[in-house]
């Protein structure tokens, strides 16, 4: 069970994001990341949330007959266990995440957290009050976890900018939100490897589908952390690409050519990627009260990174970070008065 504090903020900008492992200041290395799925074990999911999911169904075939609009079913994993150790020797993080099989269908049956049962003992009671008021969500049923997101903050190296996404109005979730440079869902159907859910891949898929950054491209990433929207309860892995011979300029060239998923952007900022001027975006008129849950943490903890590499010193990171949070803060209250 979670309270508000325990939530990220900066100053006004709250929201609904959880911080379960890490702050930037060392990256969760690829041999670190555990990962563990058994293809033949789908996720348990309740005969109530079951009967939501068949009437998704029914109505998706519906709309396919009649020639509209339709959402196409593909398979998910679903987060059953995800824990935290540090290895022996410099107390590296170790995280392991055991997934099992779902799909787009049960993912919006258990997205109607605010929707009543009908029938049984729970009759009255919402999903969300049922399942996950008063629980610790990373440890509730799997089926209610069936979204896991790579989200990745990209940095320009040629001319040291932070980009920033802005949503468009046709995306399904968070449409006009500002979000992260680039972001996807881990599908069963592109990110598998070696018969496991591949984050790094992810992330990688997104980079090239949504920023046209590809595999041959020279990119510097790192996974610096994982986190949990409680609203709609949906994972996050955080990511860092610093891509040393790209700049603004010659990723918008790129974009004037094509990208694959353009359609899911409206707009994009670069920002310089120092403290001051990333705090100073987010904590904006035209942004602060747009984001998405996740975004402020993971351009947060790509500060703290960037700062980190830097100085040569985590603490000494962090520090600078939360340093130009005060200040990016307080000139918030001058402003005000």
């Amino acid at each position: 069970m979670l309270n508000d504090r325990e939530h990220f903020r900066i100053g006004p900008l709250r929201t609904s994001c959880y911080v379960y492992e890490g702050d930037g200041t060392r990256p969760i290395s690829e041999r670190n990341l555990r990962i563990y799925y058994d293809a033949d074990e789908p996720v348990y999911v309740p005969e109530d949330v079951r009967r939501w999911r068949q009437e998704i169904e029914d109505e998706q075939r519906t709309r396919a007959v009649a020639g509209r609009d339709r959402r196409w079913n593909h398979p998910r994993f679903a987060v059953e266990t995800i824990a935290v150790t540090r290895s022996d020797e410099r107390e590296d993080p170790i995280v392991e995440i055991r997934f099992s099989p779902t799909d787009y269908f049960t993912f919006l049956a258990s997205q109607q957290l605010d929707r009543p049962f009908e029938e049984g003992e729970s009759a009255g009671l919402t999903l969300r009050e049922h399942y996950l008021e008063g629980q610790n969500p990373v440890l509730v049923n799997g089926f209610l976890s069936a979204s896991f997101g790579a989200n990745v903050a990209v940095v320009t190296g040629r001319d040291n900018r932070m980009l920033f996404s802005r949503r468009s109005a046709t995306v399904g979730g968070n449409a006009g939100q500002w979000n992260s440079s680039a972001n996807e869902g881990l599908s069963g159907r592109h990110d598998l490897k070696d018969g496991v859910p591949d984050l790094f891949g992810a992330a990688r898929r997104a980079l090239r589908e949504e920023l046209a950054v590809h595999e041959d491209d020279a990119c510097e990433l790192e996974l610096l952390s994982f986190a949990m929207d409680t609203e709609r309860h949906q994972w996050a892995a955080f990511f860092l690409a610093v891509l040393p011979d790209l700049d603004e300029d010659g990723l918008r060239d790129r974009w004037s050519r094509g990208i694959d998923d353009k359609w899911e952007h409206s707009e994009f900022r670069f920002v310089p990627a120092e403290p001051d001027d990333v705090l100073a975006f987010m904590l904006s008129p035209d942004a602060r009260d747009h984001w998405t849950a996740c975004g402020p943490a993971l351009f947060q903890h790509a500060l703290v990174r960037l700062m980190t590499r830097r100085h040569g010193d985590a603490g000494k990171g962090r520090l600078a970070v939360e340093r130009a949070i005060g200040r990016a803060v307080a000139g918030l209250v001058v402003g005000d008065e």
